[in-house]
């Protein structure tokens, strides 16, 4: 009998120790700031999948509200006052965007909850290009900066950053730089390959399938150490000190109370512990970079200052 009793003390113990189990979050919205099939959705959907799945959530909603880069959605998900428990996909593009824009609504005016997935971006020449190393890439540039043709997305995007940074690391004026806007990238993709521009970049999703094949070559990567699998040398390997990471991330309203956001936290912690967390990541060939929101809320300040930075040396900012 005594035995018997002591084992459910210990059970009962056991259980007490393992803590509440984590409310439902009722009719929960997300909002992806961007179009539908973006980074910012594919986090948004895939959140809402989870969290349902796992019971951390009911009637879970995700809402696409693009435009401006991702500030009007930001705008709107700051300015609307719902009491039903919200959050917001967002990421590095989202910070330059607000940058650039000169948005008066910032992610200060968020709760910066969590980073989940990010891409690194590799730089990629043609097949054919007479740059078969960025050795030789960045000789060309050094000398004849105009020379080279750098493709990406919109000014301040995660593109035009990686051009920055390693044009400061490879000692040339980040100014200087022949920036090229492309509105996708299939139209980088084509430019690259035809010759039309020098330089391309991109998450390693996007490219991988062109790297592969061989259709484009990649001269460095802008991981802080080689990935596993990927036989691409990051920029630190060849002696330039640049590392970016395109990161995507889930923020909650500012004013929440103490409890409120312990109850995100750790909902938000549990799904990117599950399988399907990690499946769904690694499907999309992403990295999972998930940082708790403890560190999470002075990285996005230090990613803020180092962008706002850099676009005055792009002569984006006055």
């Amino acid at each position: 009998m005594k035995k018997a009793m002591t084992i459910v003390a210990a059970a009962a113990f056991a259980l007490a120790g393992a803590g509440p189990a984590l409310a439902e979050l009722k009719r929960l919205e997300i909002t992806a700031p961007a179009a539908a099939g973006g980074g910012y959705d594919q986090n948004a959907r895939i959140m809402q999948q989870i969290l349902q799945k796992e019971g951390l959530a009911s009637g879970v909603q995700v809402t696409n509200q693009p435009g401006a880069g991702g500030t009007i959605g930001l705008a709107n998900y700051v300015n609307n006052k719902k009491r039903t428990p919200t959050l917001m996909t967002g990421g590095l593009a989202l910070v330059g965007a607000i940058i650039t824009n000169k948005s008066t609504v910032t992610l200060d005016d968020t709760y910066p909850l969590a980073r989940l997935s990010a891409d690194y971006q590799p730089i990629v020449v043609a097949a054919d290009s007479p740059y078969k190393t960025l050795e030789d890439l960045i000789a060309k540039f050094k000398a004849d900066p105009g020379s080279i043709s750098w493709g990406g997305s919109g000014p301040g995007s995660t593109d035009h950053m990686l051009y920055g940074l390693l044009a400061k690391a490879a000692g040339v004026e980040p100014s200087k730089i022949n920036y090229v806007v492309l509105t996708s990238g299939g139209e980088m993709l084509s430019g690259v390959m035809g010759g039309h521009v020098t330089v391309g970049t991109g998450g390693y999703s996007e490219l991988s399938a062109q790297i592969n094949t061989g259709k484009v070559r990649a001269l460095a990567i802008s991981s802080p150490e080689r990935i596993p699998g990927i036989d691409i040398p990051t920029f630190r390997e060849k002696g330039y000190d640049v590392d970016l990471v395109n990161w995507r991330a889930v923020f909650a309203p500012k004013d929440l109370k103490a409890e409120e956001k312990q109850e995100l936290e750790q909902a938000i912690d549990k799904m990117v512990k599950t399988e399907d967390w990690k499946a769904a990541v690694k499907q999309r060939g992403w990295s999972d970079v998930y940082m708790p929101a403890a560190e999470f809320g002075p990285f996005v300040k230090k990613e803020h200052a180092r962008a706002e930075s850099l676009f005055k040396e792009l002569g984006l900012l006055k």
